[in-house]
């Protein structure tokens, strides 16, 4: 069964509540976008949201899949066109790892005969250039439980291309420099907080040490819609402890550290936190 939902945005009543002036927020002087101008690029007015599902079912088996994004992706036909590509990519491999898990499966192994995914991607900050985004899966595919996480990507609107947020910055280095020890610091105490222990510090365990930003997903956010001033850092399962703590996440300001890691070319679309 293959089927296509489309979901329109709450443009009219965006439109109905936000003056001229509230819209037109942002844009930079001397640009000559109107306040609608301003309202599509925000709210992907025009566009649509996208709701993709394919389900197939067998004898005490199913295979579910789903897929979406939000309006201000449609907006951006090559972005679009990159997530539809990284869409039936995942479709195309689930389907030929669960017709050999069927192929292999007795009829009364229920584990082996489902299969799911899921995956929606949200806006975390949409910025006159830039539109960042964050994406959140789940899959199973058989065994005691499944697996979830994030991703994110930023749209560089002016280089028409998808860039990793990490390489916003000058080096993952760099980055680990700027913010490390504060995001080390956060994740500990929600692990103590979890636990009901202290995190025994200098311990070899991976459990209790700091975790590598390479290791992490970072998001870029914005408190505004002016300037990205805020990064969120995402720790996913058995990253930074065993799968029952489940995933970790925090957010941070950008600071004058974080500035100066920055790359160049990209420290315009950066402030620090007020």
């Amino acid at each position: 069964m293959l089927r296509w939902t489309f979901i329109a945005g709450a443009t009219a009543a965006l439109i109905a509540c936000s003056s001229p002036e509230e819209m037109a927020a942002g844009v930079e002087e001397g640009r000559s976008d109107t306040a609608l101008d301003t309202l599509e690029r925000q709210t992907g007015a025009g566009a649509e949201a996208v709701a993709f599902s394919d389900s197939e079912e067998v004898e005490n088996g199913e295979r579910t899949f789903d897929y979406s994004w939000p309006a201000q992706v449609s907006a951006i036909p090559a972005l679009a066109e990159m997530l539809t590509n990284r869409r039936d990519e995942a479709l195309k491999g689930q389907k030929g790892e669960w017709a050999s898990s069927i192929a292999d499966c007795p009829p009364e192994a229920f584990s082996c005969r489902n299969a799911s995914f899921s995956l929606g991607w949200e806006v975390v900050a949409n910025l006159e250039n830039y539109l960042s985004l964050s994406s959140s899966f789940e899959s199973y595919s058989g065994g005691a439980h499944g697996i979830y996480g994030r991703s994110a990507l930023v749209w560089d609107r002016a280089k028409g291309a998808a860039v990793d947020p990490v390489q916003l910055f000058v080096s993952s280095k760099a980055l680990q420099a700027a913010i490390g020890d504060e995001a080390c610091a956060a994740l500990n105490r929600e692990r103590e907080k979890r636990r009901g222990a202290p995190v025994e510090q200098g311990s070899d365990s991976w459990a209790d040490s700091c975790v590598a930003i390479d290791d992490t997903v970072l998001f870029i956010g914005s408190s505004n819609g002016k300037a990205f001033d805020r990064l969120g850092v995402y720790y996913g399962p058995y990253v930074a402890g065993p799968y029952a703590e489940g995933d970790f996440e925090f957010t941070l300001p950008v600071t004058a550290e974080v500035m100066d890691a920055v790359k160049p070319e990209y420290r315009g679309a950066f402030a620090a936190a007020q």
